[in-house]
């Protein structure tokens, strides 16, 4: 982890966030109904964080190892654009990510939670991780919520960032 006032100096020039969906939008698990459809479940409080994020003007991406219609519904609902599904190499996709949006990677945070995630936590500008992230996650990230993944993990991530930021939630929810 970075020193506090550093990481606060980084958080100010986010301007775009990156989410792994498993482990991180969801607590991981997965469900399959009787028809062989997958079930997940995905947090309020993380819809929310994700509003006052888009709210924030913050750009946003979902980048998944899977190929789920579950990611394309949680995209289309929240207005999130940018989705790399069945991604193998994250890095790659955040970079493409921050070049379509016009941000550098040291304006990108991505929240992760497992190994395969770590290539592009090492090119983010800030790197996040749930409380129940891989041990060799929690030791690389500069932030680790205090919340387990599908649990409010991003809503907090989000939420300190609008604040290093010089906004609340409230302030952005009630915007016009």
């Amino acid at each position: 982890m970075v020193d506090r006032d550093l990481l606060k100096d980084r958080m100010k020039r986010v301007r775009a966030i990156a989410m792994d969906v498993d482990g991180v939008l969801t607590d991981g698990g997965l469900w399959w109904g009787p028809g062989g459809e997958e079930w997940k479940r995905f947090s309020f409080a993380d819809i929310m964080g994700v509003s006052l994020a888009r709210r924030a003007g913050l750009e946003l991406a979902l980048i998944s190892g899977e190929d789920s219609r579950l990611v394309d519904r949680y995209a289309e609902k929240l207005h999130i654009h940018h989705v790399a599904k069945s991604c193998r190499d994250k890095a790659a996709a955040l970079r493409g990510f921050a070049d379509a949006v016009g941000v550098a990677l040291n304006a990108v945070c991505f929240i992760g939670d497992d190994v395969n995630d770590l290539a592009a936590m090492q090119i983010a500008g800030v790197s996040a991780a749930p409380a129940n992230a891989a041990r060799e996650v929690l030791k690389r990230v500069d932030f680790v919520a205090k919340s387990m993944g599908g649990n409010g993990a991003v809503r907090e991530l989000i939420e300190v960032l609008l604040s290093a930021q010089g906004l609340s939630a409230a302030e952005v929810f009630l915007r016009p």
